[in-house]
């Protein structure tokens, strides 16, 4: 019987090491986490869309982006609505579609029925050769705006995207999806490059998790399974601190679950 529980509890310990070694480590996912606090800058945040799901924050420099490429349509396009009224042009993409919820005339908007991700066939299309099509492509001094929410197609679409487009987006706002999943080493790897790329061209002022999912917590980090996170180019800053408070007041839940705030690891050391 001593031998008998012996080898469970040798086989246990077996199975804890194992979980370890393929567990990305807790330092790893500090440090990822400690690079997207989100910053205060010479902008005041402001609310685009409706006050729930389809509403986001950004910053108040809005004045001369010519277009809003928004992938992924939603039932409501208070957004989208939002960016028309106020002098852009509005390009949304969905394959899962057939129409936008939009109760304007069609030659205001143009839709494609297309997923955007990182190929080009019958079902896909890149951001860049979408955005090509528009003809707002390397166009000089015009600056685009990004609002993405593609139920997990967003990461290799941000790594599929050249780096030239990334810096004509001068705000870019895209709901993120798994990131419980940062736990594992592969998924890290590549959402840590993916956000590595945002990183060198913008700032991350704003995070909202979305209280359509929970928060996991594992080794005493809390992580959001969804959240929004909204990024503004780094030549258009003339001053950074740390953004101190969250919820911000403009922050709504997403859904009538559980409210759930962005927890404090994500923006206090």
């Amino acid at each position: 019987m001593k031998k008998l529980i012996k080898r469970i509890v040798e086989n246990q310990l077996e199975k804890r090491n194992l979980m370890v070694q393929w567990m990305t480590p807790k330092e790893k996912v500090r440090q990822f986490i400690e690079k997207l606090h989100p910053l205060q800058t010479n902008f005041e945040l402001m609310r685009i869309g409706p006050n729930n799901d389809g509403g986001y924050l950004v910053p108040n420099d809005l004045k001369d982006i010519q277009a809003c490429f928004s992938p992924g349509v939603d039932k409501v396009s208070g957004f989208e609505e939002w960016c028309l009224n106020n002098g852009m042009k509005i390009f949304l993409a969905d394959k899962s579609v057939d129409n936008v919820n939009l109760d304007i005339p069609k030659e205001q908007y143009s839709f494609i029925k297309k997923f955007i991700g990182c190929t080009k066939n019958e079902d896909f299309i890149t951001l860049d050769e979408w955005v090509e099509t528009t003809g707002f492509k390397n166009n000089n001094n015009t600056d685009l705006l990004l609002q993405m929410d593609i139920e997990g197609g967003e990461y290799d679409t941000i790594i599929n995207t050249s780096d030239s487009l990334m810096k004509q987006f001068r705000i870019i706002v895209i709901e993120f999806h798994s990131l419980d999943k940062l736990w594992n080493p592969h998924f890290f790897h590549f959402a840590e490059i993916v956000f590595n790329k945002l990183l060198q061209t913008h700032f991350c002022v704003h995070i909202h998790p979305n209280n359509w999912s929970g928060i996991e917590t594992r080794l005493g980090i809390e992580i959001p399974k969804v959240a929004e996170f909204t990024f503004i180019r780094k030549d258009r800053v003339s001053s950074i601190s740390k953004a101190k408070t969250f919820p911000h007041k403009l922050d709504f839940d997403n859904t009538s679950n559980a409210h759930i705030a962005l927890p404090m690891c994500w923006y206090k050391n």
